[in-house]
């Protein structure tokens, strides 16, 4: 299983990746291979306020809805739509084109509670 070391990942399968303020979020390997091929995406509105662990955004899969989580409090800064008009991005590409939304990271200390990739990869039992 893919599991990038540059990233920060949350037990509900969200990663971030964090580029000064701002965070890139999108749903790991191990979640896309869970939900099989992903036919609906919805992203977060921009400016829409999340505190971490609040249901960010929406994808549904052939076997079932999933929410995502935010990993991070702040604000919305940025919404994936190439994923709207082609869901399919989250399995093929979760870690690049499959990305879901930026946040303006409200908490840097939020990042201190999320996994690195070994935490990750021994949840997952990678």
């Amino acid at each position: 299983m893919n599991v990038p070391e540059n990233l920060r990942y949350a037990t509900s399968h969200e990663w971030i990746l964090v580029e000064g303020d701002t965070g890139t979020v999108g749903i790991t390997d191990h979640a896309q291979a869970e939900l099989t091929d992903i036919v609906f995406a919805e992203p977060p509105a921009i400016g829409k306020t999340v505190k971490a662990g609040d249901i960010a955004a929406v994808v549904e899969s052939v076997k079932a809805a999933s929410d995502i989580y935010s990993p991070v409090s702040g604000e919305v800064v940025a919404r994936n739509e190439a994923i709207e008009a082609d869901p399919s991005l989250l399995n093929t590409d979760p870690f690049g084109a499959g990305w879901i939304f930026k946040i303006r990271l409200a908490n840097p200390a939020d990042l201190e509670s999320l996994q690195d990739a070994a935490a990750y990869r021994a949840q997952i039992g990678g």
